[in-house]
């Protein structure tokens, strides 16, 4: 055991007893020793806390002092040796403490020798093992025992312990303190007979699951109970209430983590000091009665509990004693009331993660006994009041994710004995307050994400204790003054996106301390800071996006080195002092002028605990080199110059997670060595020139959770190994050559949202999955500009769940698309796509949660728009274009109120527009031309923003934006209709205009008159149209520019 947790357990008090014995003295003034005062003999002994480390030896002379009474050797290292048998020669031994001493192996039996054991405590031994025998033989011997605590925690022991409802615990009538884990325990619930155990005063239950029986209400004089930490616990509400009417003298309740799930009690005992009710799914109101008198409560914890509602208590006089109050991630708002002055008696006030909002009322400057002040992640606006200087017995400060505004006052010269500052991610402006260096004790420093300007105080900083400083995403400029680096245990540094423009002139002493800085995003220029090579011991250095280089001649020397950023800087070669780094873990010089290939020395670096390369966004050409970075996680080479085949040694990189290879030249076919990649989260391929068929991916692994491929050269069927994929969530292979049959397979894949097929040779009709569950994620569904057949898949969309919108669902908050790769540094890869949106090919760099897009155009799908596509209420882009879709728009598309891109242009459509679709709120793209839409377009709201093109080719239409108004044909040439035909015929007949002459008269002068002779003499339009749709071939019917089109 370290001296530091010693010291830490012990409350300070640690420190080697035996070092003081000395057998020229009397034993019972050593350390620790207690003796007889008649006659002399040792018994007891105390050597807890004592540094002690080793074996407990079977033979020790400590088992010869039959008189002991008292044996405690409580947070020792004794090596996990085992408790020795010789224990049980010590009869009359009433208390033993074993806790917190690394004891291993089975509890010996002998321990039940030990009659007279009044205490017993072997807590926190977590490799101890106890047989069920020994425990009851225990029990049933310890007929005395008023202490027992059995905190132990190996759930491998070979014969797992029972307490049965007849068990000897319950027989214990003497036992006022219990401490039980369930880790040891079998089975895990709490047994009913606890309520026999009358004389109870103290119950502390850990890790049990179940319902809390209601005989623990009988426990009358139970004076502390604790049942934190059991996530598995149930306490009803009638047991709850039983338990606060019953115990009246309970002074300590915590039920941290228990499932209550009921209101908050309004009433509590009297004697009450300790309260402990956080993350219990507790309801209701916030009580004021909890402080008033005749409450005593000291300490009321009601964090975690976010249905908990109402306000901070407003306490008009002096009169509560609460020195901790934690309200934190509840659902309590509201403003601060000046009365909050009246807990005068506060320690620590905890309201992180809640709803408050409004100014900090001057009265906070009240709480002058405060320690703990955590006011973060809240709505708070204003100013921090200067009465804050008041609190001088402040430790922590956590002001973090508000709106507070202004300056920060210059108020901390009074708060000596402050270590934690918290005050990011607000609007504060102006100067850095100079009177946050004269904080001798500070360890944490946090202004980042506030709008402060102007230089660094050049003084000399009294930070001396100073570990942590983050003072990023500021406007603050100057050159960084040496201080900053120069503070004797400061370990990291954050000043990026800031305006600094260098480091000033004066040298940095040599930091051993120093381990991570933090200067990118700044306005650096030149060569590469000199002055930071005196840094001997940084292993984390962020300097990217500054406009500076590195000189191939330059002395640098980073030993410790294990990540460097230097990302969009003005690089041109590979920094020559990698050649001195041995331990590289994180290497991104992305986004520079590095031209050429990759040099040997850089490839044949031994970096064996490399695991980041980023080379992306350079000018690198040739051949991919054979890297010898065999425990390399994440690989960026996008948007080089790299061509030829991938070399055989990629094939070495087996804990791949992220393989990204896109914009590049690469060609010849991918090695299948990818799909036995069992950690590869991440391929992406996209814009190279792959050819043969696509790789067996998910051959043996089944991580991926994205795969681009598109543009490249792929031939071939879909591979089926694809369905070992089971977290695959992005699959797009567009833009290639491959020639299949829709595979209808990916829909049993119950994460897949991506799916582009476009632009290969797919052909054939939609088929549905014959899993019950068909494609239930997918939100992109591209299928464009392939040879796709047969009707539109009404079954296939209604399959579509997660473009269903449910009514309580709020579909406007935008979220992006990403893949979770766990890495310090990189945490996610953002995956991207390109659609056609309102008729253009648009790449979209992150894909959000809200994009919903279904692209079937140009294929050769035919009949009517299915009626499952109206239940997808939350698409937002919608284009069947270049089809053979005929009949009506349906109207109820109206119903896609998400909709934002609307194209059924280059089809057979016919009737009118409906209405309905003015009440897309959002539709800013329409295309309906080229199809034999009839009547007046629709007025109001988004349609009054659409212009010509988006109706052309239909040459039957009128109103705005057309030029041709309705109404206007001559109706005295338009032949009346009769008062028995039927609605269909009327319909159609209300659209037909003088235009249809025209189209009539195309056809040839005869075949035009002879046929509106016939309309006129049997009045029968429907007659018309069957007569000369026979006469016309349907493929003439389609405009003769659309072939060409469709091949653009």
């Amino acid at each position: 055991m370290s001296e530091e947790y010693c010291s830490y357990r012990c409350y300070g008090d640690c420190f080697p007893k035996t070092k003081s014995w000395n057998e020229s003295r009397d034993c019972c003034t050593w350390d620790g020793v207690t003796c007889d005062l008649l006659n002399g003999h040792v018994i007891g002994l105390d050597l807890s806390c004592s540094l002690l480390v080793g074996t407990f030896h079977p033979n020790s002379s400590l088992f010869q002092l039959h008189h002991l009474h008292t044996l405690n050797l409580a947070y020792n290292d004794f090596n996990y040796s085992s408790i020795p048998h010789n224990i049980g020669q010590l009869m009359n031994l009433r208390h033993l403490n074993l806790s917190h001493s690394h004891f291993d192996g089975k509890i010996p039996t002998e321990i039940s020798y030990l009659s007279n054991l009044v205490s017993l405590d072997l807590s926190y031994s977590y490799e101890l093992q106890l047989d069920e025998r020994t425990f009851e033989t225990m029990l049933h011997n310890f007929t005395n025992l008023e202490l027992l605590a059995l905190h132990l925690g190996n759930i491998s022991s070979l014969i797992p312990v029972s307490i049965h409802p007849n068990s000897s615990l319950f027989q214990l009538h003497h036992l006022h303190t219990l401490n039980l884990d369930n880790y040891f325990f079998y089975p895990s619930s709490i047994p009913n007979g606890i309520g026999r155990l009358r004389n109870l005063r103290h119950l502390k239950l850990s890790g049990f699951h179940g319902k809390i029986p209601t005989e623990i209400s009988y426990l009358s004089n139970l004076v502390s109970l604790d049942l934190s930490y059991s996530y598995e616990l149930q306490l009803d509400e009638r047991t709850f209430e039983a338990m606060l009417h019953n115990v009246t003298n309970l002074e300590i309740l915590s039920l941290s983590d228990v499932n209550i799930s009921s209101p908050i009690p309004v009433n509590i005992s009297s004697s009450l000091r300790y309260l402990n009710l956080g993350y219990t799914n507790l309801r209701g109101v916030l009580p004021e009665s909890f402080f008033l008198p005749p409450n005593s409560l000291e300490t009321l914890k009601l964090r975690g509990n976010d249905l908990l509602k109402g306000v901070f208590p407003k306490i008009h006089r002096n009169t509560t004693l609460l020195m901790e109050l934690d309200i934190s991630h509840t659902g309590i708002s509201g403003e601060l009331p000046d009365s909050i002055g009246a807990f005068s008696s506060l320690n620590i006030l905890n309201l992180y993660g809640c709803q408050f909002s409004g100014s900090i009322p001057d009265f906070i400057g009240n709480l002058t006994q405060i320690t703990n002040l955590i006011l973060s992640n809240n709505h708070f606006t204003g100013h921090i009041p200067s009465t804050i200087s008041k609190l001088k017995h402040l430790t922590l400060l956590a002001l973090s994710d508000n709106s507070f505004s202004g300056e920060i006052p210059n108020v901390f010269s009074n708060l000596q004995e402050l270590r934690y500052l918290h005050l990011s991610n607000n609007s504060f402006i102006g100067p850095f307050p100079a009177s946050i260096l004269s904080l001798t004790q500070l360890d944490t420093l946090d202004l980042s994400s506030n709008s402060l300007s102007g230089p660094l105080p050049s003084n000399q900083s009294m930070l001396q204790k100073l570990t942590f400083v983050d003072l990023s995403y500021n406007s603050l400029n100057g050159t960084i003054p040496s201080w900053v680096f120069s503070l004797p245990l400061l370990s990291s540094v954050s000043l990026q996106h800031n305006r600094f423009r260098g480091l000033a002139d004066e040298v940095i002493k040599t930091n051993p301390t120093l381990k991570e800085l933090h200067l990118s995003n700044n306005q650096f220029i030149g060569s590469f800071p000199q002055s930071l090579v005196n840094l001997t011991n940084l292993e984390t250095l962020g300097i990217s996006s500054n406009n500076i280089t590195i000189d191939e001649g330059m002395n640098i020397t980073f030993l410790s080195l294990s990540s460097l950023f230097l990302s969009s800087c003005q690089l041109k070669d590979f920094p020559h002092f990698l050649r001195n780094v041995k331990t590289l873990v994180y290497l991104d010089i992305s986004n520079n002028k590095i031209r050429g290939q990759i040099p040997d020395w850089f490839s044949g670096m031994r970096w064996d605990s490399l695991q980041f390369l980023n080379l992306s966004h350079n000018s690198l050409t040739g051949h991919l080199p054979q890297f010898r970075y065999y425990n390399l996680q994440y690989l960026d080479l996008k948007f080089n110059s790299f061509q030829g085949s991938l070399p055989s040694s990629i094939c070495n990189l087996r804990k791949l997670i992220l393989l990204d290879l896109s914009h590049n030249y690469f060609s010849d076919s991918v090695p299948h060595c990818l799909g036995s990649m069992a950690s590869l989260t991440v391929l992406d391929l996209r814009r190279n020139n792959f050819t043969g068929s696509l790789p067996p991916l998910c051959a043996h692994s089944t991580s991926l959770s994205t795969i681009v491929v598109n543009g490249n050269r792929f031939e071939g069927p879909v591979p089926v190994l694809l369905l070992n994929c089971n977290g695959l969530q992005v699959l797009d292979v567009g833009n290639n050559a491959i020639n299949d049959t829709f595979p209808a397979w990916l829909g049993t894949l119950q994460e897949l949202q991506v799916l582009i097929l476009k632009s290969n040779k797919f052909h054939g009709p939609i088929s549905t999955c014959q899993t019950k569950f068909c494609f239930p994620k997918l939100r992109i569904f591209d299928l464009s500009r392939n040879d796709f057949s047969g009707s539109l898949p009404a079954k296939v969309f209604g399959n579509f769940k997660a473009m269903i919108k449910l009514d309580d669902q709020d579909t406007r908050e935008i979220r992006y698309m990403e893949s979770v790769l766990n890495s310090p540094f990189v945490t996610s890869y953002e995956d991207s796509v390109s659609l056609v949106i309102k008729g253009q090919d648009i790449e979209l760099q992150r894909i959000s949660t809200i994009t919903t897009t279904i692209d079937l155009s140009s294929n050769h799908f035919e009949g009517v728009i299915p009626k499952t596509l109206k239940d997808l209420r939350s698409l937002w882009l919608l284009n069947l274009s270049h089809n053979n879709l005929r009949g009506d728009i349906p109207m109820k598309l109206g119903q896609l109120n998400m909709l934002e891109a609307l194209d059924l242009s280059w089809n057979r459509f016919t009737g009118k527009i409906p209405q309905e679709l003015t009440r897309l709120n959002f539709l800013a793209f329409l295309n309906v031309s080229q199809n034999h839409l009839v009547g007046p377009i629709p007025q109001g709201r988004q349609f009054n923003t659409f212009e010509n093109d988006s109706y052309g080719g239909n040459l039957d239409l009128c109103g705005v934006p057309l030029t041709k108004k309705c109404g206007t044909s001559d109706s005295s040439h338009v032949p009346q209709q009769l008062e028995s035909e039927e609605e269909g015929e009327s319909y159609f007949f209300s659209g037909f205009t003088w235009e249809s002459v025209v189209i009539g008269y195309s056809c040839g002068l005869v075949v035009g008159t002879v046929m509106w002779s016939l309309m006129f003499e049997y009045r029968k339009p429907k007659w018309f149209v069957e007569f000369f749709d026979g006469l016309m071939p349907h493929k003439r019917r389609r405009p003769k520019k659309r072939a060409q089109r469709r091949r653009t």
